[in-house]
């Protein structure tokens, strides 16, 4: 519900119970009908309270400011004015007829109480509609305050971790020392550093006006993580940074063509913080130049909250360090154990001291291991847990990575949680627990890639039941919006030890078929030595030609590379895939199963870049590709696999001898594709018109003629007409390929009697093609000239008026001939135009459409000296106020006609005259 209809909703509820405040009014003579009357209300009532909710959501990260708060809290406060007075209006009707009889007599007396009730509702409901008059409605008045107040960026803090002392200190300190711009956090993993920053960021000191943000780089985004490679550690930042930039909401999205370029987002970090004053959390740093960046960014009031455990990063001098230790963490690991436990203070046993303090109160551990506790009150299991604990940190040998820490033994101490945690789990969660340990956990792994690994240990349906057991112990964690998971640095160091078995689990204990599925997912998400296996595998599943598997490989590749989180990922994945495939497609084609050869197809249109067709595709001429494609294509009903085949035929005619491309054109089932683009067909539409350019480029006017015989032509036009935009632009350069290869029948579908049906960008881009003989202006029933023209344009029927701008359309174009462009200024059609542009009424949004067509053709074919007529009538401002009106088809062609006009010949003085 947007903001208009919000408030719609709110007016419309206090509107009609002031209707029904007027039925309980003369209800009151009538109490056999006040009930329903008061219900009804009771109702209303319901209703408005609702909507409020809705409008505190909708504007959460504003109710920091006071008067957008206090104008939200004023429909609260009505209802809370409004709920006792009907509860007395319940009450009184409610009072039975042996008492109704004595109320007749004290109210002859007194007055009638229900009728002094309606009297206070109605002053409550006319007090807020009168509060409310300043701007129309109540979202209206919110709204107008909101649009002005910055979005407050806010971390939400971590669930079940107090405020400690160690807290507040660091929010003295940024209080009362503006000057240090960077606390760094140090401390062992698994003590609580991240808690300790998000609970500081979640309420950061008022001076940061703008919230809190946090970004999170852990040991992916470092120099060791790359191998030493400069550019793919450089690369990894940026793409953190690009993170950061939408999440101040500088950017909508991630631009994946400047994201790797980090001095490039160096610049638009610069330009994002400029002004601004946010405490931002940079969480697990391993580089120190990371907190150089921003730390030597000017122009803002931003301080920086550093989280690390590399004692690199200890060295940046300007920093205040505080560290974290385990007295720092005592005071809170009591809390910590009883909010994850579910126990009270009075419930949990005696030994739950020992517990804190064989865990080394480290909060990861305490959390844990509560969680393997969960309401259990027998002080025999807490004492087990103990002792189970005191052994394997008594026995295990340190983590390598590890070896320099200084209390190595409350890291295994961590590593023993994990494993008792384990312990009180099902044997699924166990199982699937160990197959992650080949995963990569660098970064956030898609849950497409954890349910296929499932798929290898355990029954599919069991695996939301399974991971969830998983994330409730704090082995793994899910993010809130894509589902990705995650888990903390010390769970990474422990699944770094299990790799081994994991290996095992999926390579060694399992069947042909689930190797061939699970490979290509650890060759997209696992880790460099597992990797080194799947590739091996991947190659064996597809080269040895066991159909079956060969297909099962196929399949899960399409998968894993669908999964990739972001461009950069997708391109590095399709890479991979290509080259293990690319050399393999022959003895795939040649098979004699339909089944794999469709499979096929699909990888190969998923993964082949233009490149890879170039180098595999020439050597498919030789094993009647064209012969064993189109055999799978017969009969087959599956729209998937007619476009996939369809495009693979399609790129062997584009990268092909002229034979495959004649062979090609003769066999391609084009009807098939016709079929496809019927608007029922939406699906497919992409895949169809991708095909039909490969065919164009190929077979060029022969390709075009078969298609013009099948109609394709017609049905890419009525995709013009109702196609979504992405479909629109697929059409529209199908069609210019069309025209500018065969040229445009003369009894073609696109004809000047729809042309102007179309969508305008539509129609600019084609209307060439109709008016293809320039000289010729369009036949009607009696020759007309430019002054007919013109007259029919000073005509008030806008019937006329729209026809005449459409006759003049063919005289327009040809404003680059300096007679025609004078004869056109001498007239009175560009003031006109500019006349027809203020029509504020609906029915003429047509002619203001048909203007800014008519003036966009005049800058692009006129250039300077048409411009400078449009500034003399100050139709630039008419163009302006268009884009900001609320009709989608008049922003759309204004925005494009000043588009056209900035870059035309003459655009500049537009410019000029905008600075003046």
């Amino acid at each position: 519900m947007d903001v208009l209809q919000v408030i719609a909703s709110a007016t419309q509820i206090v509107s009609d119970m002031v209707r029904a405040i007027s039925s309980l009014e003369q209800a009151s003579r009538n109490l056999d009908e006040a009930p329903k009357r008061i219900q009804s209300l009771s109702d209303f009532v319901y209703d408005l309270e609702n909507l409020t909710q809705r409008i505190k959501q909708k504007h959460a990260y504003k109710l920091h400011n006071p008067q957008l708060d206090y104008q939200i809290q004023s429909l609260s406060s009505l209802i809370e004015r409004l709920r006792p007075n009907i509860s007395k209006a319940r009450r009184i009707v409610s009072k039975s007829r042996a008492k109704n009889l004595a109320k007749v007599v004290w109210t002859s007396v007194a007055g009638d109480p229900l009728e002094k009730l309606v009297n206070s509702i109605r002053n409550d409901l006319n007090w807020w509609l009168e509060s409310q008059t300043l701007a129309g409605s109540v979202e209206k008045v919110i709204d107008s305050t909101a649009k002005t107040i910055p979005v407050r960026l806010k971390i939400k803090p971590e669930q079940g971790y107090p405020i400690s002392s160690k807290c507040k200190f660091i929010r003295t300190s940024l209080e009362q020392d503006s000057s240090n711009r960077v606390i760094l956090i140090v401390g062992l993993s698994g003590i609580g550093k991240s808690c300790l920053a998000r609970q500081v960021a979640a309420d950061p000191p008022m001076q940061f006006v703008d919230g809190g943000v946090e970004l999170g780089f852990g040991q992916w985004c470092s120099r060791a993580a790359c191998y030493g490679s400069k550019d793919e550690y450089q690369r990894r930042l940026a793409r953190k940074i690009c993170k950061f930039l939408v999440q101040i909401g500088f950017w909508k999205k991630i631009g994946d063509e400047n994201s790797g370029d980090l001095e490039y987002m160096c610049c638009l970090l610069q330009e994002a913080l400029y002004g601004k004053s946010i405490l931002i959390l940079l969480d697990d740093v391993w580089e120190q130049d990371i907190v150089e960046r921003f730390a030597k960014l000017y122009d803002n009031n931003c301080s920086y909250l550093v989280t690390t455990r590399n004692e690199a990063v200890y060295e940046i001098t300007e920093a205040q360090k505080v560290e974290l230790n385990k007295d720092d963490v005592k005071e809170i690991s009591k809390a910590i154990l009883l909010y994850h436990s579910f126990l009270s203070e009075e419930e949990v046993p005696g030994v739950a001291e020992s517990l804190l303090e064989r865990c080394g109160h480290h909060p990861l551990t305490v959390a844990v291991m509560g969680k393997a506790l969960r309401k259990e009150t027998r002080a025999e299991k807490w004492e087990k847990a103990i002792i189970d604990l005191s052994t394997y940190a008594t026995c295990a040998p340190g983590p390598v990575s590890y070896v320099n820490e200084k209390e190595a033994e409350n890291t295994l101490t961590i590593f023993r949680s994990f494993e008792f945690s384990l312990e009180a789990m099902p044997e699924d969660s166990r199982r699937l627990f160990i197959a992650l340990a080949a995963l990569s956990w660098a970064e956030p792994v898609p849950e497409a890639c954890l349910e296929s690994v499932w798929s290898v240990v355990g029954q599919e349906n069991l695996f939301p039941l399974v991971v969830c057991k998983l994330v409730e112990g704090s082995l793994l964690m899910k993010t809130d919006s894509f589902p990705l998971y995650q888990v903390h640095d010390m769970v990474s160091l422990y699944l770094d030890c299990k790799t081994n078995n994991s290996v095992k689990i999926l390579f060694s204990e399992s069947s042909p078929e689930e190797i061939a599925f699970i490979s290509p997912w650890l060759l997209t998400f696992g880790k460099e030595t597992v990797k080194q296996i799947a590739e091996e595998r991947t190659e064996l599943c597809i080269g040895a030609l066991e159909e079956k598997q060969a297909a099962i490989t196929l399949d899960a590749i399409i998968k894993a590379v669908m999964a990739s989180k972001s461009i950069s990922e997708l391109e590095a994945s399709r890479a991979s895939f290509s080259s293990i495939l690319g050399p393999r497609i022959e003895k795939l084609i040649s098979s004699n199963s339909q089944d794999l050869i469709a499979v096929t197809a699909a990888a190969i249109t998923m993964i082949f870049s233009k490149t890879d067709y170039q180098m595999y595709f020439p050597s498919l001429e030789f094993i009647d590709a064209v012969d064993k494609l189109v055999s799978t294509l017969e009969g087959c009903e599956d729209p998937k696999i007619q476009t996939n085949i369809s495009i693979v035929l399609a790129k062997l005619a584009e990268f092909g001898s002229p034979d495959t491309v004649h062979k090609v054109l003769q066999s391609i089932l084009i009807n098939q594709l016709a079929d496809l683009l019927s608007p029922n067909n939406e699906e497919w539409h992409e895949s169809v018109l991708t095909t039909l350019m490969s065919l164009i480029k190929a077979g060029k006017s022969n390709a075009i003629e078969r298609m013009y015989a099948l109609e394709i032509e017609r049905s890419l036009v009525k995709l013009l007409e109702n196609g979504s935009e992405v479909v629109q632009h697929h059409a529209i350069v199908t069609l210019k390929a069309f025209y500018e290869v065969g040229g445009p029948p003369a009894n073609g579908f696109l004809q000047p009697s729809n042309l102007n049906l179309l969508p305008w960008q539509v129609r600019l881009s084609l209307e060439r093609f109709v008016w293809s003989d320039k000289s010729i202006i369009p036949l009607a029933s009696k020759p007309q000239t430019f002054e007919d023209l013109i007259l029919k344009l000073l005509d008030n029927d806008i019937k006329q008026v729209v026809e005449a701008m459409q006759d003049l359309i063919p005289i327009v174009e040809k404003a680059g001939d300096s007679g025609i462009r004078n004869m056109i200024l001498q007239s009175p059609l560009i003031k006109r135009l500019s006349e027809l542009l203020q029509c504020g009424r609906s029915e003429k949004n047509s002619t203001r459409s048909e203007s800014v067509f008519l003036l966009t053709k005049l800058a692009c074919s006129g250039g300077e000296p048409c411009i400078k007529k449009f500034l003399e009538h100050d139709i630039i401002p008419e163009l302006v106020k268009l884009m900001h009106c609320n009709v989608p088809e008049l922003q759309d062609s204004s925005y494009m006609a000043l588009h056209q006009m900035l870059f035309s010949n003459g655009g500049v003085l537009i410019i000029k005259d905008g600075t003046h």
